[in-house]
């Protein structure tokens, strides 16, 4: 017996495909046109699912078009990685360990940006 999952895409990368399509549309797409530009096998169903729960998640927006809805997204994907960044921060008590931690971690070129944006967002008054 062949394995069910085996042709499954990893957790997210539709949603990530989905955005990745209306960033690039520069405006808003149906469901119909979201599957279009994505090329694939996969149903204007699934990804008006995907869709549903990118809204429910506040990533994109909607309006009415016609019978369905058009979709935007809320933010670009700098944006987006920042939200869940400070999501996953305020899922712990102890936000000192985990700033830290994330700081220990980061790249020396990474550290030398950060240090230039928190220096020039509010240095010493």
């Amino acid at each position: 017996m062949g394995d069910a999952n085996a042709d499954r895409r990893p957790p997210g990368e539709l949603e990530a495909s989905v955005l990745a399509t209306l960033w690039a549309a520069g405006g808003p797409l149906t469901p119909g046109q979201v599957q279009e530009a994505l090329n694939t096998s996969h149903a204007r169903t699934t990804v008006t699912t995907i869709l549903t729960r990118l809204y429910d998640k506040g990533t994109v927006t909607r309006t009415r078009c016609g019978r369905g809805f058009a979709y935007l997204p809320t933010e670009d994907a700098s944006g987006l990685t920042a939200r869940r960044m400070h999501s996953e921060l305020e899922r712990n008590e102890d936000r000192g360990a985990v700033l830290s931690r994330f700081v220990s971690k980061l790249s020396e070129e990474d550290e030398r940006i950060l240090r230039a944006l928190l220096d020039a967002e509010g240095g010493p008054a």
